[in-house]
């Protein structure tokens, strides 16, 4: 009979593929998987860093404790037992009581956004009786900006260099208090001593 027929080209190396080999490739492929799975472990967290939050700050009584407040009867006592300690008091005297409350909402770093803002205004005349009560929110509020300008302070501006060399004497060296006329001892109570 004659010779079988060869299907393989000669020219071709033989595929030799090892137990090794093939474990190797398992090793990469568990490797690339856990990396990706902590990049988006490590992606999420940071994401969740940056999520917005809502914060909630001051005393708003409920509309039914503002209520028991009448102008003119009710005293000082006894709006410190239904709506408790104000938020602030009034700068020039103590005769209007403020409860401030303010919702703001911050994006990650950025600055805090506010949302919502109402104010209670109590007011008392000399004898410590409510006088007014008045209510604000964030519509009645002005928007002021600050002056930039500086005042100015007397003397000249040292460099750092000038500082620190201006500031080479005016330091003890010692680091050691001086010792009293009593044998040495620094002042101060004794726990030895037998007295």
């Amino acid at each position: 009979m004659g010779s079988a027929p060869n299907c393989f080209n000669e020219d071709l190396a033989p595929i030799e593929i090892s137990l090794l080999d093939l474990l190797s490739g398992r090793q990469a492929m568990l490797k690339l998987s856990l990396s990706a799975t902590l990049a988006a472990l490590s992606t999420a967290v940071v994401l969740t860093g940056c999520s917005t939050t809502v914060e909630q700050r001051g005393n708003l009584p409920p509309p039914d404790e503002i209520a028991e407040i009448h102008p003119g009867k009710t005293t000082k006592d006894e709006v410190v037992k239904i709506l408790g300690t104000p938020s602030s008091v009034g700068v020039f005297n103590d005769r209007s009581w403020y409860y401030i409350s303010r919702r703001t909402s911050q994006f990650s770093f950025f600055d805090p956004a506010l949302l919502d803002q109402q104010v209670f205004i109590v007011d008392f005349n000399d004898q410590d009786v409510v006088k007014a009560v008045d209510h604000k929110t964030l519509k009645d509020g002005k928007e002021i900006s600050p002056v930039a300008r500086t005042t100015p302070a007397p003397g000249r501006e040292l460099s750092f260099l000038e500082q620190i060399v201006g500031n080479l004497g005016k330091f003890n060296g010692g680091g050691a208090a001086p010792a009293s006329s009593s044998g040495g001892r620094a002042p101060g109570p004794n726990p030895q001593s037998e007295e």
